[in-house]
């Protein structure tokens, strides 16, 4: 294990859609992250979250891959990017995360629990991935379970029973305005 990893958190507020948009967010945080060994981005951070029907278009999943593909490419140099997006592998279509490092997709994960109450809608437009192993990264291995993965104890006894040394959770709940208010 590496001595120091230092992760930035990219907490920033994509638009639903604006794939290019997300992207320009995207590099303007790494940009701003150049000290860092890693900057993590939020959930679906690509296109947006919740996306809906969106990532029912072939042509948006496309566009989301090629976006990543895009930063992938910087990655030759600098921090490395773990960032949310939908992805299609093997015919089924994924909520997944993505690291970015040398300059190419390095590794990806699937969401394993998907929700589906209230405005979480994922059971309907992805499909869910297999129980997901840690990725390794300068020397440290890192659990990635996606938002709801991180609520049941399956995911997380996996990652530790496959060795992960740490957890990276990206999530992407959407804002309501007063919701604190409206749960008292």
């Amino acid at each position: 294990m590496t001595d120091r990893l230092v992760i930035a958190l990219a907490q920033l507020n994509p638009t639903v859609g604006a794939i290019a948009a997300n992207l320009a967010l995207a590099r303007k945080a790494r940009d701003e992250a150049q000290a860092a060994d890693l900057v993590l981005f939020p959930e679906l951070f690509l296109c947006g979250y919740p996306p809906e029907d969106l990532v029912l278009r072939p042509s948006f999943v496309a566009q989301c891959a090629e976006a990543a593909e895009a930063l992938a490419a910087e990655t030759i140099s600098g921090p490395a990017v773990l960032v949310g997006l939908p992805w299609r592998e093997n015919g089924k279509l994924h909520n997944a995360v993505a690291l970015l490092a040398g300059g190419r997709i390095e590794a990806l994960r699937f969401k394993h629990d998907l929700p589906n109450y209230g405005v979480f809608d994922e059971k309907r437009v992805f499909a869910p991935g297999p129980a997901p192993g840690p990725i390794a990264f300068k020397g440290v291995r890192i659990g990635v379970p996606i938002c709801e993965d991180i609520w049941t104890e399956e995911t997380c006894e996996t990652l530790a029973e496959t060795g992960a040394e740490m957890l990276l959770v990206p999530n992407g709940s959407p804002f309501e305005r007063n919701k604190d208010d409206v749960r008292l």
